[in-house]
């Protein structure tokens, strides 16, 4: 038995074998129960991902990130005792003790969902593209500027199941970040931010958002607000 025996992580994962089987036995050692979602994988990453104990539910061919969490939060939503769920990056950018802190704040009882933020304390360990893109998201964003976000694109999140039920997520591409974000401004859950470590290795790097993909997520999301007007 593990008091983390209620808590499931969600990872989406596309050819990430290189590092997904090491990702996976690291959290497993904290978060026993784990799925991770294939999304059209072509590099052999489910077979690294069957030897590691975790869940493994494959997409045939690959339908974005937004899909991913999407088929991993439902899967793990229909898992018994199921009460908290954590979207987790597949690259090593996520640390365990950060997951361990916001589930923290939601046995508490102060808040439904739980965000990571790399520019609460510390942001020197973001590239610097990276910190200009992710800080003009979170100011140009009038939903993340009404939940008071410090940093909208952070794949890091603790959500009780009562959001987890809730969310919907559509766009299957980078984009389902910022839906997320308005899905959350619209609700009445409570939504608070806390300081994580982001571990930013040349791996990571090399498969992080461009420059380019965040002026593409900026667009896409003034084009789907600008829909709803």
């Amino acid at each position: 038995m593990s008091q983390y025996d209620d808590v499931w992580l969600v990872i989406p994962a596309y050819n990430e074998g290189e590092v997904i089987a090491d990702v996976v036995e690291n959290a497993r050692k904290t978060f026993p129960n784990i799925v991770v979602v294939d999304d059209g994988s072509s590099d052999g990453s489910a077979e690294h991902i069957m030897t590691t104990g975790a869940h493994l539910v494959r997409h045939p061919v690959n339908l974005g990130q937004g899909a991913a969490l999407q088929t991993g939060l439902s899967y793990a939503l229909a898992q018994p005792g199921a009460q908290y769920f954590a979207t987790f990056d597949a690259d090593g950018q996520h640390q365990t003790a950060d997951v361990e802190k916001m589930v923290a704040v939601l046995r508490a009882g102060t808040a439904d969902v739980v965000l990571g933020s790399r520019f609460i304390e510390q942001s020197e360990q973001v590239p610097m593209i990276k910190r200009v893109v992710l800080r003009t998201a979170a100011a140009v964003s009038p939903t993340a500027r009404k939940l008071k976000l410090t940093d909208s694109h952070n794949g890091l999140r603790v959500i009780n199941r009562e959001a987890a039920s809730q969310l919907r997520i559509t766009m299957n591409g980078m984009a389902h970040a910022s839906e997320i974000v308005g899905l959350l401004a619209k609700s009445s859950l409570r939504v608070v931010e806390v300081p994580v470590d982001i571990l930013y290795t040349d791996y990571s790097r090399a498969k992080g958002q461009s420059l380019i993909n965040g002026v593409n997520i900026l667009f896409d999301i003034s084009l789907r607000e600008r829909g709803r007007r």
